[in-house]
């Protein structure tokens, strides 16, 4: 059997949450037997076509982007060329040029979207969105949501609940180097206080300046692992108010952030809009057998995160309840300790690559109709 997968954005260029899924899917799945490509947009021609783990990254000429939407006259060609050889293509939403793409191509293969997220951000580009969003949705064949919690509270979703299935994210934790004692050490010298852990970009929907606030309540230390469009002002915030116990590290190796995963107290994720549609950074932390803090956005982080079982679950944009949290969990070693052992429990049953790999092949069995993931077509 033969997927392709379909995003407006995939390795080398970058490699994302969406993107950090379509490899761990099409990486788990080779060992169902399924091939699988991922079509994609660069402006770097020379990236085309290139292998990764087993599947190949093909590439299509990026002319612009608007509004975090990537535009190709090519992709419509090259859609159709690799749409050929696939048994069934698997799109990733949101990406409405995607859905024009599948609406003009006159494919006849068996679909299925991963419903990522709603869009948030772009609420009036939106309503001229809507009828094109709709006529993709209801012309796939299955729709598969990552959390059931997004499921209910997505008003999209709740459109098509008859051909929508939950398969939660899930994370590889051999795609990460455990880190030697002498990098935990080096860490261990540079921040021997206890300290809480932020790890993602710096946007908007992260909540990192309510994190900044409950800084101002607490005395602990607070690593932040991370860039984005939003750290010149976070830092100028952190310098204004004299915040010496917030430490901003900039982007690191995967072997300091597992040492930095290790060593801390707890993880702390204060993302506060529904932009943040499930929280990889909280199934990282979760596989690492941490507390959780994060907030109640109605979305996947919820699921990640049970309130009082791996962690505490708080109030959106509220600084206080934030910093309350993160003083209860360094007051107590044995709170943290029984909540990390709940959340790495709840990883290994819940959130691995190899689950959801496994109910990815399923799906693609049933939609393919075959006996199961192993049989060619």
């Amino acid at each position: 059997m033969r997927v392709l997968h379909f995003f407006k954005t995939y390795w080398p260029d970058t490699f994302g949450g969406v993107e950090r899924t379509i490899h761990a899917i099409a990486k788990g799945t080779a060992k169902s037997g399924i091939h699988s490509d991922v079509l994609s947009l660069s402006k770097a021609r020379e990236r085309e076509s290139r292998e990764f783990d087993g599947h190949i990254a093909h590439k299509a000429k990026l002319d612009f982007e608007f509004a975090s939407t990537g535009f190709s006259r090519e992709v419509f060609s090259r859609f159709r060329e690799l749409s050929e050889r696939a048994d069934i293509i698997h799109y990733h939403f949101p990406w409405p040029v995607m859905d024009i793409v599948h609406l003009t191509s006159g494919l006849t293969k068996p679909t299925i979207v991963t419903y990522h997220s709603d869009i948030v951000k772009q609420r009036v580009l939106l309503q001229l969105y809507k009828p094109l969003m709709h006529r993709f949705l209801v012309s796939v064949d299955r729709i598969v949501a990552t959390s059931s919690n997004y499921v209910a509270t997505s008003e999209v979703l709740q459109n098509y609940r008859a051909k929508t299935t939950v398969i939660p994210l899930g994370l590889d934790e051999q795609d990460y180097p455990h880190a030697s004692e002498e990098v935990k050490a080096r860490w261990r010298a540079r921040y021997p206080k206890p300290f809480f852990l932020f790890v993602g970009v710096l946007r908007y929907y992260k909540g990192v300046h309510i994190l900044l606030k409950a800084a101002k309540q607490t005395e602990l230390d607070i690593l932040l692992v991370g860039e984005g469009p939003m750290e010149a002002s976070l830092k100028a915030y952190a310098n204004d108010h004299r915040l010496g116990n917030v430490h901003f590290l900039g982007a690191l190796s995967d072997t300091d952030k597992s040492a930095l995963l290790e060593l801390s107290t707890g993880f702390v994720f204060p993302s506060h809009l529904r932009s943040e549609a499930f929280g990889l950074s909280l199934v990282e932390a979760a596989m690492f057998g941490k507390p959780m803090i994060s907030c109640e956005i109605g979305t996947g982080t919820t699921f990640v995160n049970v309130e009082g079982e791996t962690g505490f679950v708080v109030r959106p944009d509220d600084s206080t309840e934030l910093a309350a949290a993160m003083a209860r969990l360094s007051h107590s070693d044995d709170l943290a300790r029984s909540m990390g052992t709940a959340a790495r429990a709840r990883y290994q049953t819940l959130l691995t690559a190899e689950r959801m790999a496994t109910s990815y092949a399923d799906l693609y069995g049933t939609l393919a109709g075959t006996d199961g993931p192993d049989v060619a077509s």
